[in-house]
């Protein structure tokens, strides 16, 4: 663990298999956070900055200083197929530490998504590349890049607990965090779940209201 406390990248830590994410199947965001008790669940500001289609990925935690995005390309040149970027901008909506150019590189990295706790720009470019991207909306301005910050580091998004490994999902209805000791339990009581609602839809069907 590099660096002082603020200014630091943590790890290795562990991540959710492939075998673990396709345990959840096709569950939403909102059948996995019904099936933690309606906890998990980031709060509505931040949305979809495009209808993107759902993803579920492992947590690659960025913790950033207000207007400055160094630690997210170190995140970056962390970062493996399949992660989902989750950073923490200490509630700054007046710079986007987020756009086209890093964007590219996380297609290229394999990125599944993006979710940014403050604002990010250059929105059509993100949807031509398709990378699905979560913020509280969009601002021209760009940020610093001088630190500090912290990679892998447990941080809060959208009122949400975060940890590096975590599985996410997300959707047009937002986004849900599990955390990762959690997963293969709540993958469990996902799939049940989705049989009972499947069951539901049934019974409405023939009229049992």
């Amino acid at each position: 663990m590099p660096g002082k406390p603020g200014f630091r990248v943590h790890g290795p830590w562990r991540r959710p298999d492939r075998a673990l994410l396709e345990a959840f199947g096709t569950a939403a965001p909102a059948q996995v956070a019904d099936c933690m008790s309606r906890l998990g669940a980031m709060d509505a500001g931040i949305r979809p900055i495009w209808p993107s289609p759902r993803i579920i990925g492992s947590a690659i935690t960025v913790w950033c200083h207000t207007g400055d995005n160094l630690m997210l390309h170190k995140a970056l040149s962390l970062a493996v197929p399949g992660d989902i970027v989750v950073m923490n901008t200490q509630g700054n909506v007046a710079n986007s530490g987020f756009g086209e150019l890093l964007a590219t590189s996380a297609v290229k990295i394999g990125v599944r998504g993006v979710i940014m706790d403050g604002t990010v720009r250059d929105a059509d470019a993100i949807q031509a590349l398709g990378l699905p991207v979560y913020a509280r909306g969009l601002c021209p301005n760009s940020c610093q890049k001088d630190g500090p910050g912290e990679v892998g580091a447990i941080i809060a998004c959208g009122g949400v607990a975060v940890r590096p490994g975590d599985v996410v999902l997300a959707d047009r209805d937002g986004i849900t965090v599990v955390p990762l000791d959690d997963a293969a339990e709540v993958a469990q009581l996902s799939i049940a779940l989705m049989a009972r609602e499947r069951q539901r839809l049934e019974e409405i069907a023939q009229g049992v209201l």
